[in-house]
């Protein structure tokens, strides 16, 4: 018993720590994966205020230039999800402009010693497109040690 008890508060606190960093929660539903990560990459809660994903969910009809409208159970349970680990911490503590990652100060910051022409590369082609230089991207990994960037 004291084996359970102790492997729960351990699961509990990776989650609660993986909540404001720069991985995906341990455990993600299975209609988010379907729902998001069949578009693009999935990108970790944290990495937007709660404010963020709310707007995003209520407007997936105009969602960056598709219309990805859910049905409303869908979309209650995708905005749970993001909304219980949404970053809550000073590095996402105001919205970016037009709730963009890429727009964000922490991510202009991490990101202002990559030049244009890598943007450009046709192999990255935007900066949301975190997987071709962020091996692990799709692990809900951005640790420093997991990019490569493309030639």
């Amino acid at each position: 018993m004291i084996k359970f008890f102790t492997a729960a508060v351990m699961s509990l606190v990776a989650n609660t720590c993986f909540a404001d960093g720069n991985r995906l929660p341990n455990s993600v539903p299975p209609i988010v994966k379907q729902e998001c990560a069949s578009c693009h990459t999935l990108y970790p809660p944290a990495f937007l205020p709660v404010d963020s994903w709310k707007r995003i969910m209520a407007g997936l009809e105009k969602h960056y230039g598709t219309d990805a409208s859910v049905d409303a159970k869908t979309n209650l349970a995708i905005t749970q999800w993001l909304t219980q680990y949404g970053g809550t911490y000073k590095r996402v503590a105001g919205a970016p402009p037009n709730d963009r990652i890429t727009e964000s100060p922490w991510f202009i910051k991490k990101h202002n010693g990559v030049s244009a022409s890598v943007w450009k590369n046709p192999k990255i082609k935007s900066a949301s497109n975190c997987t071709a230089c962020h091996t692990a991207a799709n692990d809900g990994i951005y640790e420093d040690d997991s990019i490569k960037i493309p030639k």
